[in-house]
């Protein structure tokens, strides 16, 4: 006991917590810390520069190589070159905030930042990212800031600022107390006018950037503070420059948002409390006895929200619910890349500035003849919902998967029909004549249907505009699938199905805060209506494959098929292995496999002799044909079979009397081929069976 005592005294970790404390040194990387805090002096700094010129790069370039550090790729989509940048999925973070379904308007965000790092005139603008609510502009601005702050931190995104070593009243009597950069700038500001140019053009001769064209640009002055600093250095050693800058100790920082270090964040407030000081800085009361002036720098805290962000960026929430006072600041932040702290001369910044509003406040500003030089400084970046299924479903598996959901079993299509549903109500109706939402939603999702090729879905994506900018946000469905969760039926069963989300989703609707009339809100439980009844095709399909999945069945049916189809086509007869006599091939059994994928009496011969084409092509190939080779085949077979099967397993006496134990033991079995290739659960399993069943007892057998 004594010797415990006298470890934990001496500050050693006890017996038990050994490894723990093992565990998270291990964790620690000392080199990486070493390297994100290195000091040194000005000259040290001019050799890092001299070897590395990337390290002045400005705030949109750094935005702009950060993004493209981690890679993209080129893909086409409705006749359309796309490019998907590996950013957005938030690699930082192992896809907590990745994005889906937005690549064009991604798309244009980066060209936005490639201009802007060009130096093309897009950096003398404010970003402002304009969707509905939910549409991930807050998500697309976390990952900017959240990138920005993880490529500081690496060797190709370091980036430098500096400190003046001063005495205790910041004078150049001493360098006994330090006193930081107040905006983080850039150290090669430290380089009078006269020299700056030549040093530049030195730069820009070794710098080759890994991703776009551009120059290295350091453009404006210190400020008031530094510039007051440097004034008295400089007047203390008579103009000696090298002398003064023995007082520059230059640092290396990492952009940090909970740090307020080259990541700012301004968030409107009561008009009545908001103050503009709050974007450039205000006045250090308590100093002011100590210099004597509040016009005197040093009395000054240069803390505001656009002083922080220098050297990055500065995210406005809502940015036009700001006073018209805020956004007159933010005029010249943008054109000028100047802000005018409280009796401070105009002070240069180097930050991207981008803020996201929502469809009502952007169409008031609009309608606001006096926001006129504000508009004209904003680009405006769309960010709709998705309106691609796939993209949809992906967003509820990030929240719903079963990595986060353990406890309870989430059935087989439960979070696709929610998409679904999602995706429907944020569609145009289609100006095409027999063409539904649900077959636009699917060609938009990729799936072939007969008649329409890539040129009419282009046609439809141009004929809707605004696709995407109206509709049900993801937040709602979320809240629905999550109610869903903690129902008492989901806590007893510890399970959810389709049908319990779609029934919340339904009674939402009557007191969803953004509809605001009842024809949206019937066109919507319209929508719904078309979604459960594509469910019930699916798991009809399911259950139809399930029942059909006898492999040595279809396999039997195939090889029967083949031969009949083989001795029609070369006018033959067929070996009956029973009579052992030759017969006429079986025409009733050709067509009952034909009619299931609608193949035609008058189309018959065609579609026979397309079939042993099709072998007889494999077999030059060297290839065998098999009963899934061919896909038409292969689905009319398993219709076929299910048909055969059907009867046997009486699944309409699944609603209607007790089931005796031979058709149980099928029964079973299908279930199981459920569980194991759909996904389902003894439970859903179960219910979909009953499902479907009841379909079929009142005779719902609508074709495929």
């Amino acid at each position: 006991m004594a010797q415990d005592s006298q470890g934990a005294a001496r500050g050693a970790p006890a017996t038990g917590a050994g490894d723990l404390v093992s565990l998270i040194e291990s964790r620690i990387d000392r080199r990486s810390f070493q390297d994100t805090t290195w000091e040194g002096t000005f000259f040290d700094y001019l050799d890092i520069v001299n070897k590395d010129p990337a390290v002045v790069r400005n705030a949109y370039q750094r935005l702009y190589d950060a993004i493209l550090s981690y890679g993209f790729e080129k893909y086409r989509v409705f006749k359309k070159d796309c490019v998907r940048y590996h950013f957005f999925s938030d690699p930082i973070d192992h896809g907590a905030d990745g994005i889906f379904g937005l690549d064009f308007a991604l798309m244009q965000l980066v060209d936005f930042l490639r201009a802007a790092a060009e130096g093309y005139g897009t950096d003398k603008r404010i970003l402002l990212l304009h969707g509905p609510v939910g549409s991930s502009k807050s998500t697309i601005a976390r990952l900017l800031k959240k990138g920005l702050e993880a490529y500081s931190r690496t060797e190709a995104g370091r980036l430098y600022t500096f400190s003046w070593l001063l005495d205790e009243h910041c004078g150049p009597g001493g360098t006994d107390h330090e006193y930081p950069c107040p905006m983080h700038e850039e150290p090669l500001l430290l380089v009078p006018r006269e020299a700056r140019a030549d040093i530049l053009a030195r730069l820009n001769g070794s710098f080759r950037p890994a991703h776009r064209g551009g120059v290295l640009r350091v453009v404006g002055e210190l400020d008031p503070f530094c510039r007051k600093v440097y004034d008295d250095l400089m007047r203390h050693y008579a103009g000696d420059w090298r002398q003064a800058m023995r007082h520059v100790k230059v640092r290396r920082i990492t952009l940090s948002e909970k740090d307020r270090r080259g990541i700012g964040t301004f968030q409107p407030k009561d008009e009545k409390n908001q103050d503009s000081t709050e974007l450039t800085g205000d006045i250090n009361y308590r100093k002011i006895a100590m210099f004597g002036s509040d016009s005197d720098p040093r009395a000054f805290n240069f803390d505001g929200e656009l002083n922080i962000a220098n050297r990055g960026i500065c995210e406005f929430i809502e940015v036009l619910k700001l006073d018209v006072a805020f956004l007159y600041d933010l005029l010249g932040a943008s054109q000028e890349h100047l802000i005018k702290p409280k009796k401070f001369a105009q002070t240069h910044i180097d930050e991207v500035i981008l803020g996201h509003t929502n469809e009502p406040e952007y169409k008031r500003l609009q309608n606001n003849e006096m926001m006129e030089a504000f508009r004209d400084r904003t680009i405006k970046i769309d960010v709709p919902y998705n309106i691609r299924l796939d993209d949809e479903v992906r967003i509820y598996q990030k929240d719903f998967g079963p990595e986060r959901i353990r406890n309870i079993h989430i059935a087989p299509h439960t979070l696709e029909v929610a998409a679904m549903w999602a995706v429907l109500t944020r569609l145009e109706a289609p100006k095409k004549a027999g063409l539904s939402p649900l077959q636009k939603l699917k060609l938009y999702n990729g799936k072939a249907i007969p008649g329409y090729t890539e040129d009419s879905i282009k046609e439809l994506k141009e004929e809707a505009p605004r696709e995407g900018m109206n509709g049900i946000s993801p937040r709602y469905v979320q809240d629905k699938i999550s109610n869903a969760l903690v129902s008492h039926q989901a806590v007893e069963e510890k399970a959810i199905n389709p049908f319990m989300v779609m029934n919340e989703l339904e009674a939402g609707l009557s007191h969803h805060s953004l509809i605001s009339d009842e024809e949206t809100r019937k066109r919507y439980r319209e929508s719904l209506a078309v979604v459960k009844e594509e469910y019930e095709d699916i798991i009809k399909a399911e259950v139809q494959r399930a029942i059909s999945a006898d492999e040595d069945a279809i396999k039997r049916l195939n090889q029967n098929y083949i031969e009949n189809v083989r001795a029609y086509t070369q006018r033959e007869k067929v070996l009956n292995k029973y009579t052992g006599k030759y017969d006429e091939p079986d025409e009733r059994l050709m067509r009952s496999i034909e009619e299931k994928i609608d193949i035609p009496e008058s189309r018959k011969d065609d579609f026979r002799q397309e079939i042993m084409n099709y072998i007889g092509a494999l077999a030059l190939d060297g290839k065998k044909f098999e009963y899934n080779t061919n896909a038409r085949l292969y689905k009319a077979l398993e219709l076929k079979l299910f048909e055969d099967q059907r009867d046997t397993i009486k699944l309409k006496n699944l609603v209607s009397s007790v089931v005796d134990d031979e058709t149980q033991q099928k029964i079973d079995i299908v279930k199981q081929r459920l569980i194991k290739q759909f996904g389902y659960n003894e439970t859903s399993a179960t219910d979909v069976l009953n499902y479907v069943a009841s379909i079929f007892a009142r005779g719902d057998t609508k074709s495929k």
